[in-house]
């Protein structure tokens, strides 16, 4: 697919890191000696995709390579759609992979999410309570209390981004991988014209593609078991790498 290309939406710092991204983005933190951002352009490039763009902001001076990058000048204002935002107009003959940047992932997933069907196409982990459960080891968090609803049904996304009444309203976890076609990107555009740039500012994700349903527009859903994770605390980069010692983890994206 020629016109096939990836968003990765590094922008913000990762305030949840601390000091940590006192002097680099979020997506320069190391998990296995390497940073975030390089597992996802290995992931990216292991799957067939080469033209890759990198949405900037908190220390933006700091991300370059063999990649394209553009810059989200207001990141420290607004959210990740607005990093997207920023992005989708140059690519509206594209079809893309928008990655978060704090995340990393098997190249398999990026490869049945460009296999899919669907102008809108995200994936989700099924195995997202082992997870979970590992991450909030020596927590007082809770499951119910932290999750959100993910429902599908017949590969259609039919909601997402509530707070869930019990578990059998999470289905999964949405991972940060989104495919969008070309109608899929003007489908975008459209919503945001229509809301206006300070509505859209104040836009995270899972609102904006539980707004996509309300308007009836079909997103597609791609199940995954495992092979992925995020990093949102230093906590969460020990723990990983801790498990990954254990050469078993299901969640290990190496496999």
């Amino acid at each position: 697919m020629n016109n096939l290309q990836a968003v990765i939406l590094a922008a913000g710092r990762g305030s949840r890191m601390c000091a940590l991204t006192k002097d680099k983005p979020k997506c320069m933190l190391e998990l296995l000696g390497k940073p975030l951002l390089h597992w996802q352009l290995e992931s990216l490039h292991s799957a067939g995709i080469n033209d890759i763009l990198v949405v900037r902001g908190y220390k933006a001076d700091l991300l370059n390579g063999n990649f394209k990058t553009i810059d989200n000048q207001r990141w420290a204002e607004t959210n990740m759609v607005s990093s997207l935002q920023c992005a989708l107009p140059s690519l509206k003959d594209k079809t893309i992979i928008i990655s978060y940047a704090d995340i990393v992932y098997s190249p398999r997933h990026v490869e049945n999410l460009i296999s899919a069907q669907g102008d809108i196409c995200l994936t989700y982990d099924t195995l997202w309570q082992d997870l979970w459960a590992y991450r909030a080891e020596g927590t007082t968090d809770d499951i119910l209390a932290d999750a959100e609803t993910f429902k599908q049904k017949d590969g259609r996304l039919i909601e997402i981004g509530k707070k869930p009444q019990s578990l059998d309203e999470v289905q999964g976890q949405y991972m940060g991988l989104i495919k969008l076609t070309p109608k899929g990107i003007q489908t975008l555009l459209d919503i945001f014209a229509e809301l206006g740039q300070e509505k859209v500012d104040k836009l995270d994700m899972t609102s904006l593609l539980s707004l996509i349903l309300d308007k009836n527009i079909a997103i597609t859903t791609v199940p995954i078991v495992g092979a992925w994770c995020e990093s949102d605390t230093q906590e969460d980069i020990q723990k990983y790498e801790k498990a990954l010692q254990s050469k078993t983890w299901k969640h290990d994206w190496r496999m």
